[in-house]
């Protein structure tokens, strides 16, 4: 592993936690709030991206007419309620997290999520110290699919992006990591249909456990 990749970066939600659920709650909430039914057709536009593109491409969808920044900010205050309790680690998240530690290479986060819920959903898994380093796609130009988050997070950790192994659940996710040069490891999250990840990269597996044991296998 150490001599096939030289950094790390996950991302976060649907990757390291199963929260993806927890911000379609989120969302229904708040759409229901406005009479409007947000099904998983409508969600398929957005998985993965950023929140003030997503209100942009659902407004062209469900017809959104109020200010992206209050509704990225809505959404933002209403997951902060909810990751408390409601946000788990996916299962073999710890395992990876630490066993990709313990390798001594450079590792962050990479999300697609404001800066405070990347913070709020660290806390409540206990990994502050077991991860010191993330970084929110709100600091770059573009979202993903955009390759700018992931070419921000390598220039922070130091590294050449075609070392770097990116750990991914989504689409949008997985396009942007390979946009950026870097290997994708994806593991659809269950809201995405697997066939989808097939043509973006070859690595595609069943969970983090999978990955892995392909990592201890390298």
């Amino acid at each position: 592993m150490t001599q096939k990749f030289t950094g790390v970066i996950f991302d976060m939600d649907g990757t390291l936690v199963d929260s993806e659920i927890i911000w379609h709650i989120a969302e229904s909430e708040m759409f229901a709030d406005r009479g409007i039914d947000y099904t998983d057709e409508i969600r398929q536009h957005i998985i993965g991206m950023r929140l003030d593109e997503m209100f942009i491409t659902l407004a062209d969808v469900v017809g959104l007419t109020e200010p992206v920044d209050a509704l990225a900010v809505e959404l933002q205050d209403r997951m902060l309620a909810l990751i408390p309790e409601k946000v788990k680690a996916k299962p073999g998240a710890l395992e990876i997290i630490e066993y990709v530690a313990d390798l001594g290479v450079p590792y962050c986060i990479a999300s697609s999520s404001p800066q405070s819920i990347i913070d709020a959903t660290v806390v409540s898994q206990g990994w502050t110290d077991l991860i010191p380093h993330t970084y929110s796609a709100n600091v770059v130009p573009l979202g993903k699919p955009a390759p700018d988050i992931y070419l921000y997070a390598a220039k922070q950790l130091g590294v050449d992006p075609a070392g770097c192994l990116a750990l991914e659940d989504s689409p949008a996710g997985s396009r942007a990591a390979v946009a950026a040069g870097m290997t994708c490891y994806a593991v659809p999250d269950g809201h995405s249909d697997p066939a989808q990840f097939r043509e973006i990269t070859p690595h595609v597996f069943s969970d983090l456990h999978a990955v892995l044991e392909d990592l201890r296998q390298s």
